[in-house]
């Protein structure tokens, strides 16, 4: 990957290929042209067909210096607003078309997060458990202790990316009220004690419950922490430059 990165940044050097550029106020910029992360490689261009094929060359090169032959048919183009001419940029490169917004590490790309469809699937996992234990017989400590361990735990990963939605909090505290209070069967039954009690901690009186609004504060309070500690990164440049920052920070 790294000798990819390298062919990849050669090619932008060159002007054969071009990323974006992420505009500051002071008028300088950053180039991004690709991304690697684990298995996955991002490459950003314009949409043409001489960019396209100069970008296929790097991929060929990569093969014949490395022995390595890229998969281009699990490989997708996405585009990005309007383009001309789709699918002849798509045969040039070798890959399927695919659009947005579409799924990648578990997020919807390309999609709001203010649209509730975001966090459905999370809804739908937080159902799925709950589907399993309610065949079983469960005492009010075991069901506590799937709340903390596991219901609680489904939504961190999108928690720590997005600010979840108020209609969002409320369906999934929903499920685990009727959860706790229910006995796990379907049959409405009266919640004893107010939530935000048993949210509390155990010293003050309440059962250590996570709270989903409190939770994703603090989730999304670590990105201003290492906003501050990881200054050389690239996505802190990035959002330093598209948003600025006041000297000292």
């Amino acid at each position: 990957m790294e000798a990819l990165s390298r062919l990849l940044s050669k090619a932008v050097l060159k002007g054969l290929v071009k990323g974006f550029s992420v505009e500051s106020p002071t008028g300088t910029a950053i180039g991004v042209s690709h991304l690697l992360y684990a298995n996955d490689t991002l490459v950003f261009c314009d949409a043409n067909a001489e960019q396209v094929g100069f970008l296929h060359c790097v991929l060929l090169c990569f093969k014949a210096v490395s022995g390595l032959r890229i998969n281009l048919s699990k490989s997708r183009l996405i585009p990005v607003g309007e383009v001309e001419r789709l699918p002849v940029v798509a045969v040039i490169l070798g890959c399927k078309v695919a659009t947005l917004p579409m799924t990648y590490l578990g997020l919807l790309l390309g999609a709001t997060f203010k649209a509730t469809g975001v966090w459905d699937r999370v809804v739908e996992r937080v159902q799925r458990c709950l589907a399993g234990w309610k065949q079983q017989y469960l005492s009010k400590g075991g069901m506590l202790t799937l709340i903390k361990s596991v219901l609680s735990s489904i939504p961190t990963y999108f928690m720590s990316l997005h600010v979840i939605l108020a209609s969002v909090v409320a369906r999934l505290q929903k499920l685990q009220r009727d959860f706790l209070w229910g006995d796990g069967g379907e049959d409405f039954k009266y919640h004893l004690v107010d939530w935000r009690r048993i949210c509390q901690p155990k010293e003050v009186g309440g059962l250590g419950v996570r709270s989903v609004v409190q939770f994703n504060r603090a989730l999304l309070g670590k990105w201003l922490w290492r906003f501050v500690r990881e200054r050389d990164r690239l996505w802190r440049r990035v959002v330093a430059s598209k948003f600025g920052v006041v000297a000292g920070d």
